[in-house]
């Protein structure tokens, strides 16, 4: 039975939880930089994920600017055409065009006397002056057309030649 048998080696058999020993790791470079490789290509992939997402992100934002002015510009578009429409109601009210027919345009029912209250004038009318009450205002005060008649006026009657001293 011996002859069978393989002669048994000593192995030792070693606990599941032993350490297995391997090669010391490499020792560190003598140049401490302080950046590795893979620092380096980390920073270059962050950079390069920023680049590419500032463009599109500029373009979200003034899309969104522009959205926020159309919606501004609807609101007030819809409030214009509510104001409209509530005087478009007012319109089609024969109480409320009588009423504006009256105080605007000065209209009166028949038999009834309209009587219009002029307000006094700024400067009453000098008493030389109402003589002339054919000949028109001059100065600031008159009107355009005035103005512009009288400068007509004026540049029709020659100037007085300078008489020469001798």
């Amino acid at each position: 039975m011996t002859a069978d048998r393989r002669p048994q080696t000593s192995r030792r058999k070693r606990p599941v939880n032993a350490v297995r020993r391997t090669a010391a790791p490499p020792p560190p470079s003598s140049s401490k930089a302080g950046l590795t490789t893979r620092a380096a290509i980390l920073g270059l992939v962050v950079c390069a994920l920023v680049v590419s997402a500032a463009l599109p992100l500029r373009e979200y934002l003034s899309q969104r600017g522009q959205i926020a002015a159309a919606q501004a510009k609807q609101a007030a578009a819809a409030a214009r055409v509510q104001a409209l429409e509530a005087q478009l109601r007012q319109l089609q009210d024969p109480a409320y065009v009588k009423a504006q027919a009256r105080t605007r345009l000065h209209f009166v029912l028949p038999g009834e006397t309209a009587y219009v209250v002029l307000a006094p004038s700024a400067k009453p009318v000098p008493a030389g002056r109402a003589a002339l009450a054919g000949a028109t205002a001059s100065g600031p005060e008159a009107p355009w057309y005035s103005q512009v008649w009288g400068s007509v006026k004026a540049a029709d009657r020659p100037a007085p030649l300078p008489t020469p001293k001798s």
